[in-house]
């Protein structure tokens, strides 16, 4: 297939392959039984598609940037927009097929019920997104005055503009920030109290005015542009959008899936002999544009040099001073940060009482303010848990008697949380019953602990553990009245919990009503998330992030979990738990580099060698809807089909009309889908949760979720829901499934990373068919493809701010 990355991250589709590999029966064949296997041993060779390390430029504009397959709302001047929304990841947030749930199937201890007056996962999600803007906006009020278009610039942006100047001039640069002193420890019975956030209220979406979008769409139409791009446009430049783009037509790239080229071309249809390629707004706007491009592809800023050979690749003719402008008018902000010795330290400074300053070594980074300001939130408020002592919540007696009825690493566990205020916890699927058995003490104990996962079937496969290892009491109501947990357990989705809809509450400060939370699957918190999720820390809390470093990193910008590992800020405890059985071996090899043949007694792996994409297909929709159900006894529901991008003929897209047609045929007359049909729903960007289409009337089509029910409006059918019998593996982490059929098809090659491939095998609980035709690309990607590099600044900013550090 000419693979559709299913994240901006990935390289560029390959070359379809033709590799002839022998016909094998899927299903019925046992790992080390077939001709060709997932196994087949670690080839020498150095092909690394496109993923060196500091080659940011081409990940801006190749990754981010020049990637037309990659799905969003793209529409172009003369172009029709596609329809179909980027998965989780790519269009609005990289790699965002975060998929969090199949409601079709009942995963084990997955409560059904849903309680009366629900709301549903897209408004959590947009209560979510409020308070995330609320919190920002709070921010940017307790900053200097923000500098107006167009003026001058003094004081400290004034420094950081001289400092840009004279790292590209190779002059010395002077200080602009000035390291703050480490806070000193503090007890919880007397906090200093931070501005906290609000408990989100009920929000509607924000849905211009027809009038507004009718004005967009005449500006769009004197341009040459699509007129379907309107809502889009009125959406992004609020109010006044026709004439800021009359005004200023390159602010159409503000629209998720518009280029640079087509903006020129629109630009050249309302401007005429005005446009130029030297017009400072264009090179104002390409600026934004490669920013944004490079937050979904998980950066948070870029390298100054990166962002302007970017900007020259883009036909910008002056390209400092396309920067310059950017920031001087607000549209991006620029840092200096002091670089680490090999060993980790700061560079040295001046001796006291030497005249002569020593040049400090610097890289200077630019980025969009909405991510530097959840990035400097993310650090404060990571500080404030490590700094704090927590409350005193049971005797150190009542915590260790505790630790010494656990077992293994778990003893560890909870040592750690009884004096500290964030732990990391490290470990695979078997390492969960640790933070379950950390979850039941803390209960005994007294304490209001909760744990959070990134979505409804972690959620249920969670509580079903809790259950399992004897849940130590009920779990209270909320102070309004509400049910607390579903089916009486802890444990809510991080989007459910910070929207309110689910979890204990807020207090009157605003913070969670809590005393310890645990963060399942923290790989993928994003910046933003992270960012809300501990300032909705109360102050004495402790907060637990455990998850699997191997897996593919958030959709949204960032990659806390690894920054917060690579800091060594707080105490860490890897589990010792290995996770059982031939997959467990299997997907343990690939986390450290090794594609290992493994013996499958009960045919828990089967390798399906194919040759083409037909017969990929073929064999995937033989392996679903029979082979699997008869050899394994699982069920085609309770299978879940895996692919590394949407389009092509191997697909997500071309997977699911195929399986549709054998499992659930139809006319597709509710936009598509029928009832019956497994979908996928995305409420935002950075959300993907499966389910079932249920029936559709004037209300829109009807879903089941996680056992919950959602209405999706008929005019966002089309770009919110997908059908779901195939995901990536983005789309799928956080999930697990009884049976997983993964499909690596020819031309696949270039989209495998170590982490994809640890992620997608990992999704299997019992049984794992690969459908094989990438030949030694495979065990090549294993061993030599880790993830690609991302630019954060959170370490650098969490450093100063840690006592002892």
């Amino acid at each position: 297939m000419s693979t559709e990355p299913e994240t901006t991250e990935d390289t560029e589709p390959g070359t379809p392959g033709a590799g002839q590999a022998p016909d094998t029966v899927g299903g019925g064949t046992g790992a080390g039984q077939t001709t060709e296997t997932a196994g087949a041993g670690k080839a020498p060779g150095a092909e690394n598609a496109g993923q060196g390390p500091e080659a940011e430029a081409a990940d801006v504009d190749t990754d981010a940037g020049e990637s037309s397959e990659t799905e969003g709302t793209e529409a172009g001047v003369g172009q029709k927009p596609e329809a179909e929304n980027t998965e989780a990841a790519a269009g609005q947030k990289p790699e965002g097929e975060a998929a969090d749930t199949d409601a079709g199937q009942k995963p084990e201890g997955e409560a059904a019920d849903t309680d009366a007056g629900q709301v549903s996962e897209a408004e959590a999600e947009l209560r979510a997104q409020q308070a995330e803007r609320e919190r920002i906006e709070q921010r940017k009020a307790e900053k200097k005055a923000p500098i107006e278009s167009g003026t001058k610039l003094s004081g400290k942006a004034a420094d950081l503009l001289a400092a840009v100047r004279a790292v590209e001039s190779g002059e010395k640069p002077t200080t602009v920030f000035e390291e703050s002193r480490p806070a000193p420890r503090r007890s919880a019975p007397e906090p200093e109290r931070r501005p906290q956030p609000v408990a989100p209220q009920p929000v509607a979406a924000a849905a211009p005015a027809r009038e507004a979008v009718q004005a967009v769409r005449q500006v769009l139409a004197e341009g040459g542009a699509p007129e379907a791009l309107a809502p889009q446009v009125a959406t992004a430049l609020g109010e006044g959008a026709d004439v800021q783009l009359r005004a200023d037509p390159w602010q159409l790239l503000r629209a998720p899936g518009v280029r640079p080229e087509q903006a020129d071309g629109f630009a050249r249809s309302l401007l005429g002999a005005e446009c130029g390629p030297d017009d400072e707004r264009r090179g104002r706007a390409v600026t934004g544009w490669l920013l944004e491009q490079a937050a979904l592809a998980g950066h948070t800023a870029l390298e100054m040099p990166a962002l302007l050979a970017a900007l020259a690749q883009r036909g910008v003719l002056e390209p400092d001073s396309a920067v310059q402008d950017a920031i001087a008018e607000g549209e991006a902000l620029v840092f200096q940060d002091a670089l680490e010795d090999e060993a980790g330290a700061t560079a040295p400074t001046a001796a006291e009482g030497d005249e002569g300053d020593v040049e400090r070594p610097v890289r200077v980074l630019v980025g969009l303010e909405r991510y530097a300001m959840a990035e400097e939130s993310l650090a404060d408020g990571l500080a404030r848990l490590v700094n704090s002592v927590p409350k005193q919540d049971g005797s150190a007696e009542d915590w260790e008697r505790a630790a010494a009825a656990a077992q293994g690493s778990t003893v560890e566990l909870i040592r750690a949380v009884a004096g500290q205020g964030l732990v990391l916890h490290t470990g695979g699927e078997a390492s969960l019953a640790e933070p379950a058995a950390l979850l039941n003490a803390a209960r005994i104990l007294g304490l209001r602990a909760w744990a959070a996962t990134h979505g409804p079937i972690g959620r249920g496969r969670f509580a079903a553990l809790l259950r399992r290892s004897g849940q130590a009491a009920d779990v209270p109501g909320r102070a309004d009245g509400t049910p607390a947990g579903r089916g009486g357990s802890p444990v809510a989705t991080v989007s459910g919990l910070l929207a309110g809809v689910e979890g204990p509450g807020r207090d009157a400060d605003g913070t969670l009503d809590l005393d310890l939370l645990v963060v399942l699957d923290a790989p993928q918190l994003d910046v933003e998330t992270a960012a809300l999720l501990t300032e909705s820390m109360p102050d004495g809390a402790r907060l637990v992030l455990a998850g699997d470093p191997a897996v593919l990193w958030s959709v949204g910008p960032g990659r806390v979990f690894a920054d917060l590992l690579a800091a060594r800020i707080c105490p860490q405890v890897a589990s010792r738990r290995p996770d059982p059985g031939p997959l467990g071996e299997l997907v343990s090899g690939i986390g450290v580099g090794e594609l290992n043949q493994v013996e499958a007694p009960g045919k828990e792996v089967v390798i399906v060698p194919v040759r083409d994409a037909g017969e990929a297909v073929h064999r995937t929709v033989q392996l679903v809807a029979d082979s699997v159900p008869r050899a394994i006894g699982v069920p085609a529901e309770e299978t879940q089909v895996i692919t590394p991008g949407h389009g092509g003929a191997v697909g997500t897209r071309a997977l699911n009309a195929a399986l549709k047609e054998r499992l659930n045929p139809g006319p597709g007359r509710f936009g598509g889908f029928d009832p019956g049909d497994r979908i996928v729903h995305s409420p935002a960007p950075g959300r993907a949760l499966p389910g079932r289409v249920v029936t559709a009337d004037a209300e829109g089509l009807h879903l089941s979720c996680g056992g919950e029910t959602v209405v999706v409006p008929k005019e966002r059918v089309e770009q919110s829901v997908r059908h779901g019998w195939a995901l990536t593996a983005h789309q799928a982490v956080g999930s697990r499934w009884p049976a997983v059929v993964v499909v690596l098809p020819g031309d696949a090659a270039q989209a495998l990373s170590r982490p994809w491939v640890y992620t997608a095998f990992g999704r299997a609980d019992r049984h794992l068919s690969v459908v094989h035709g990438v030949e030694q690309a495979l065990p090549r990607a294993v061993a030599e493809v880790p993830a690609k590099p991302r630019t954060t600044r959170l370490p650098v900013l969490l450093a100063p701010q840690i006592s002892g550090t």
